[in-house]
């Protein structure tokens, strides 16, 4: 049974009964007008978040195709993109000298004179080696490798060695979990390498398999899928960085560093031409991931983890070290965006044609009808068959194989830049925010500076894309965010579960629904106008003043939602509370609570029944005046009282 208590509506005999219980009389002329306060203001005015001056850094995504070797035109730090978006690691490590000539020469090439092949033997120590510029760093990093190597399981050594030889484009498709299979099935893809054979030291690379399927016409329902999978690495080589920062592979360096057998036969005997800084297998497997996840956005977190995982594994192999495993997630972050914003996969309609293509595969697979169905089954298995299961785990790896436990070895008060057009990157998944806010949100979580070579002029290096993917981590002005439930998708529902802080004011405009699941201490206040604002966490709504004044607002934490300000709901809104032990779905006001109307909607959490006779508080504040002008509650007959600074409930039955 269904109870609507409507107060205006009610029959003579029972409008003393109800007025009594709440403290009110029978004369509704004698009750003083409710004074309504204002909306919050917040600070007036929305964020921005500025490039580096491009006169002084050209930009990467509109500079990518000088990433190049063999050319005397993009033989320096100055003219080749590629090796500049890796400058800080200058900072660490000085090359033999400052050209891509490692086993490279060049032809002049007009104005630009020709380079000859440095003398660099690629052998530590050697009189032609560069020279180390912070002894702890590098120690530090060489000291990691063998720690790793030598401390490695056998589950490890045998990802370590699929990793290796294996297409890296079909390697990091497991990042989908239970799309897996599905996406593997529609676009194609094959592989010989399943295990370490016993023969392994007598093979190298030799996977017949066709890396990330079949693309084209050829694949009629997801040709355009596998097009845009393998456009991402247009301009991506880090081939020229290699040639150019001459910087050894760790069992190089150190002799304690134990590459798996397995994997001997891949040791290259030329070491003037095997630089290990940057990887490139941890830039093709971040740059496949983000093409994945920009087209299946439902497990966007999960495969750039399985991205970073791959850079890992290079370490676990001892093939390299954590600066060149970070230094192959920087540069492939910005060549993804090239290649989104200025590149192949931004020209005509291939964006929208792969998104077009995947989803409907994969939600035919799932058997999904929409794509809050796929989304679901997208996170259906638990850590015993999807491995990236758990997103509080996922988050700490994340955050560790961005920097690898190195200290901040500059300075760490550098405001944040973002690079110019890095908010592609974000397209499809905060679709409901437009560019500049996506920017925003990258700038706000972004990592602190000083940390070593992620201090790049453009910013690539200080991204956290998995922390951006949760949302903003501040509100350094006011936000408004308007999500159309009607398109489906994350502009029907999302989730923010980042910290946030900040002085601005949230704004929740549209008809989708947003949660907010984070320790919040933004100040400006929270105003929710249409659709749905939904509390995850008691803190969700941080330290100003809420106001509903249309749409309607959930509370749906564990505890009770403390509200640091005052409460005010405005007539046809709704309050929705789950209601449960240690407080869960209360508020608890810290300022005035101000009801001019709307419904109060109650529903319990499992085993939190109530028994008759019991009397629930569901609001506190320091004042409270006004009412709903509606109690739904599903089962029970009950009866509001208003006090002076609480609403309880009864139940009568």
């Amino acid at each position: 049974m269904t109870l609507a208590l409507h107060h205006r509506t009610l029959l003579a005999s029972l409008v003393a009964v109800a007025l009594a219980a709440c403290g009110g009389g029978g004369d509704d002329s004698s009750t003083p007008a409710l004074s309504i306060p204002a909306a919050p203001q917040g600070v007036g005015h929305a964020e921005s978040a500025s490039a580096a001056d491009e006169a002084g850094t050209p930009p990467f995504v509109d500079n990518a195709a000088t990433n190049q070797r063999g050319d005397a035109r993009y033989a320096t730090l100055e003219t080749n993109a590629g090796v500049r978006v890796l400058r800080p690691f200058l900072d660490l490590w000085q090359p033999r000298s400052l050209f891509v000539d490692a086993g490279q020469s060049a032809p002049a090439n007009g104005s630009f004179p020709a380079v000859a092949a440095s003398d660099w033997s690629g052998v530590p120590g050697d009189a032609s080696d560069g020279k180390v510029l912070n002894a702890d760093v590098h120690a530090a990093n060489i000291q990691y490798v063998i720690g790793a190597t030598g401390s490695r399981t056998a589950a490890q050594e045998l990802q370590a060695y699929l990793d290796d030889r294996r297409g890296k484009g079909y390697s990091v498709t497991d990042g989908l979990g239970p799309l897996t299979t599905a996406w593997r099935a529609a676009a194609q893809q094959t592989t010989t390498i399943v295990d370490i054979p016993a023969d392994a030291g007598t093979v190298k690379y030799d996977d017949k398999g066709n890396n990330i399927g079949v693309g084209g016409s050829a694949n009629a329902n997801f040709g355009s899928v596998v097009d845009f999978v393998s456009n991402i690495g247009e301009n991506g080589s880090t081939e020229p960085a290699k040639r150019y920062f001459k910087y050894a592979r760790p069992w190089r360096w150190s002799s304690s560093v134990k590459v798996p057998a397995s994997l001997e036969p891949v040791k290259s005997p030329t070491p003037a031409t095997d630089g290990g800084f940057n990887s490139g297998h941890a830039a093709e497997g971040t740059r496949d991931v983000l093409a994945m996840a920009y087209l299946v956005p439902e497990r966007y977190q999960e495969l750039l983890l399985r991205g970073l995982e791959l850079g890992e594994n290079r370490i676990l192999a001892g093939m390299h070290s954590p600066l060149d495993v970070m230094g192959g997630r920087v540069q492939a972050q910005a060549v993804a965006a090239a290649s989104l914003a200025t590149g192949t996969n931004s020209t005509g309609t291939l964006k929208a044609d792969a998104y077009r293509q995947a989803h409907t595969a994969l939600m035919a697979a799932a058997g999904a009808s929409s794509p809050a169905a796929l989304y679901d089954f997208a996170h259906s298995q638990g850590m015993d068959d999807d491995r990236f299961a758990d997103h509080d785990r996922n988050k700490a790896d994340y955050l560790r194989r961005l920097t690898y436990g190195f200290k901040p070895v500059g300075d760490t008060t550098r405001p944040v830049v973002v690079p110019k057009g890095a908010e592609v990157l974000l397209e499809t998944r905060l679709p409901y925010l437009d560019a500049t806010q996506r920017r925003v949100v990258l700038k706000t979580t972004a990592l602190p500076s000083g940390y070593p070579l992620l201090d790049d002029a453009e910013g690539w290096g200080r991204l956290n894309l998995f922390a951006a993917a949760d949302g903003y981590g501040a509100f350094g002005g006011d936000v408004v965010v308007t999500m159309d439930a009607g398109k489906g998708g994350f502009r029907a529902l999302d989730s923010w579960r980042n910290d946030i802080a900040g002085v601005g004011k949230l704004t929740k405009r549209g008809s989708g629904t947003l949660k907010l699941g984070g320790r919040n201490s933004y100040a400006g206040g929270t105003e929710v106008m249409e659709g749905t604002l939904q509390a995850e966490s008691a803190t969700a709504f941080g330290n100003g003043d809420v106001y509903v004044s249309g749409g309607t607002l959930v509370n749906n934490a564990a505890s009770a939602l403390v509200i640091a300000g005052g409460y005010t709901q405005l007539a046809n809104t709704t309050l929705s509370l789950t209601l449960g032990s240690a407080g869960a779905g209360r508020l608890t006001v810290g300022g005035i609570v101000t009801l001019a109307g709307g419904s109060l909607k109650l529903s319990f959490r499992s085993g939190s029944t109530p028994a008759i006779g019991d009397t629930l508080t569901l609001i506190s504040g320091s004042r409270l005046s006004g009412r709903f002008d509606a109690i739904t509650i599903d089962g029970f007959k009950v009866t509001p009282t208003y006090g002076a600074t609480t609403v309880t409930l009864h139940i009568d039955g």
